[in-house]
């Protein structure tokens, strides 16, 4: 299944189920708990068939006890009702308590295969698919699916037994008025099939709209301080209002149509009892059968019709969760773009070489990342990557990282591509400090050891103290228990990024990429940090993509990328000498600043952006 087979709420809506297929993978959830489905099954039957022998009851109550005026009779249909209606309560209890379980249970073992699957699928997914969206069928979808299982199949089931048995007992007791009653049953199968098939399709529309107004609720309140800083308030007031009114608007011609749905059957059948009713009232007045009789066929009769009510409104659940199901079953199905058929034993100390490397986007295919792109890094050994934004630096750490594989040419780890070893040991060898941290909610304790869940309280302590963070840690009020909130955000962006850094400590990896990891920190905390990096980078192979010229001074080599391709290899003092851009970035930022006080500081550290985006918009023409 490829990214384009799903797609986001607010540019179309989720795929129509055309049937009830889709419902078929729910039997794969459901078959390991077979014996409790057993179990609600034959609850099921038993209280239906209890409840239809309610009508022997009502036929014993008329003839024997008021027809004849007997208490004997009287009593006889009192007590037998009073068995039935013990035993109804009893088939009842097992029945809903066995089929919720299995609707809470199956609905949680969906959740969690679906999830456990986007686990897997490639980053490249995740940039086309809003996460809104994908959330709201993780959590919605399961949740209709849990209403399905746990309630609307118990009562189609139910339900159907119910009116096969009525039927059946209305035949014995009178086939001519039978006959009467089946002649409606076509005309109200017409309008369910019509009014179900537009249930359906709104069903999609609206599961569709609810995923939008999540989506845009979510990107809000996760950008709130810049909604709050352009005073952009009134204006997502009024956005997320017409989202809503959208989606309730939908809501609403889906709950019509089924307001029609059930109506048309109620009346239809009703219309087919006042005509049943009629001719048997007749048949009564002529002695052709007894009051008992008819008694009991107009309560097989009631049971027959609120049967057939309730599978009327039942089939509506049927075709809204057949698009829930659908949507699942295109997260549960959805493959990775990245084999993961390696078996190659992997190595130790290798170097990491590209070789001719080409790389395209999947969204921008008309526009290399990478070119020809050529490059060793020794083992053990500090690489900077400088260049305009668009070069292609951070597509290397995408590449290396296996988010994507390369459209042509080879990215090797001692000689082997790297697509040869099992993943999950590749990257093992890796880890990652983006420029701007990304950390969960949680405590610090639980960031810092995500790294490696196995380490103790001492090591996480260690590694915190390493990136120089353990000072301010122990400043807050549960230390390492601290709360930080969503992403981090009671943090500052200096103390994510130390935090960050911790994480990749605690990982203690072969290759270590750093994506101008100190650009968030203050001068103080630079010179801190700077030193814990040159004693996690010494024996280790270091990436790091640079801003700054302290990280470049550090680097064993540095590598000028342009237009997707590295353009020169040097030191410092040999690029300054020999590589144009090289200079010209160089010359940009040891340019005097007209305020002579501040010109030694100027001179001794780049600003946060000199090989970035700002510093060679106007000169270098932009790449992909």
């Amino acid at each position: 299944m490829t990214d384009n087979a799903l797609t986001t709420a607010e540019d179309n809506p989720p795929p129509k189920a055309k049937s009830l297929r889709p419902l078929r993978e729910l039997l794969q959830f459901l078959w390991p708990h077979k014996s409790r489905l057993i179990a609600a099954s034959l609850a099921l039957v038993f209280t239906a068939m209890a409840q239809l022998s309610l009508g022997y009851g009502i036929q014993i109550l008329i003839d024997q006890g008021f027809a004849n005026q007997s208490q004997a009779g009287l009593r006889q249909a009192v007590v037998f009702m009073i068995v039935v209606g013990f035993a109804m309560a009893s088939g009842a209890f097992i029945r809903f308590y066995l089929v919720s379980w299995l609707g809470e249970r199956v609905s949680a073992d969906l959740r969690q295969k679906v999830f456990n699957n986007l686990l897997t699928v490639h980053p490249g997914f995740y940039e086309k698919n809003h996460a809104g969206e994908i959330m709201s069928r993780i959590t919605t979808d399961t949740t209709l699916l849990q209403t399905l299982i746990g309630s609307s199949v118990s009562l189609a089931a139910r339900s159907a037994l119910t009116l096969v048995g009525a039927l059946i007992l209305m035949s014995l007791t009178n086939f001519k008025l039978t006959l009467i009653m089946l002649i409606g049953v076509p005309l109200t199968l017409l309008p369910v099939l019509y009014l179900g098939r537009r249930v359906r399709n709104l069903s999609n529309k609206s599961q569709a709209s609810i995923a939008s107004v999540g989506n845009r609720a979510g990107e809000v309140l996760q950008s709130i301080k810049i909604v709050q800083s352009f005073q952009r308030e009134a204006m997502e007031r009024d956005v997320f209002g017409q989202e809503v009114d959208t989606a309730f608007q939908i809501a609403r011609k889906r709950i019509q149509q089924r307001a029609w749905l059930m109506a048309c059957a109620i009346f239809l059948f009703l219309g087919g009892m006042v005509g049943m009713m009629w001719t048997g009232g007749q048949d009564v007045l002529a002695g052709r059968m007894s009051g008992g009789d008819l008694g009991a066929f107009v309560f097989y009769a009631v049971m027959l019709g609120s049967a057939f009510a309730t599978l009327s409104e039942v089939w509506g659940d049927l075709q809204r969760a057949a698009g829930a199901a659908e949507r699942l079953v295109e997260l549960l199905h959805q493959d990775s773009d990245i084999d993961d058929k390696g078996q190659a034993t992997i190595a130790h100390g290798q170097a990491v070489s590209a070789s001719e490397l080409t790389f395209i986007y999947p969204s921008r295919p008309n526009t290399p990342a990478l070119s020809g792109f050529n490059l060793t890094i020794p083992p053990g050994k500090t690489l900077a990557l400088v260049g305009p934004s668009g070069a292609g630096k951070s597509t290397i750490f995408e590449l290396l990282q296996r988010f994507y594989d390369p459209t042509k040419g080879a990215l090797t780890y001692g000689g082997k591509p790297i697509s040869d070893y099992p993943l999950a040991q590749w990257r093992q060898k890796l880890a990652l400090v983006p420029q701007a941290p990304i950390l969960f909610s949680g405590d610090i304790s639980y960031n810092i050891g995500y790294g490696n869940p196995e380490a103790t309280e001492e090591e996480i302590a260690a590694a915190a103290e390493a990136a120089y963070a353990k000072e301010f840690i122990e400043r807050l009020p549960d230390g390492f228990s601290s709360e930080i909130g969503a992403q981090g955000v009671q943090l500052s962006g200096g103390q994510r990024q130390r935090i960050a850094l911790a994480r990749a400590i605690l990982k203690n990896p072969e290759i270590l990429l750093l994506d101008e990891a100190t650009s968030a920190l203050d001068t103080e905390s630079e010179h801190y940090v700077q030193l814990a990096l040159g004693e996690l980078t010494r024996g280790r192979t270091t990436v790091i993509i640079a801003h700054r010229l302290s990280t470049i001074m550090n680097a064993d080599a540095i590598a000028v990328v342009d237009k997707g391709a590295v353009i020169d290899v040097g030191t410092h003092g040999e690029l300054l000498s020999r590589c144009e851009l090289y200079q010209r970035l160089a010359s940009m930022q040891f340019r005097e600043p007209s305020n002579n006080s501040h010109a030694e500081e100027g001179k001794d550290s780049l600003t946060e952006d000199a090989f970035g985006e700002d510093a060679l918009t106007e000169t270098v023409p932009e790449s992909a």
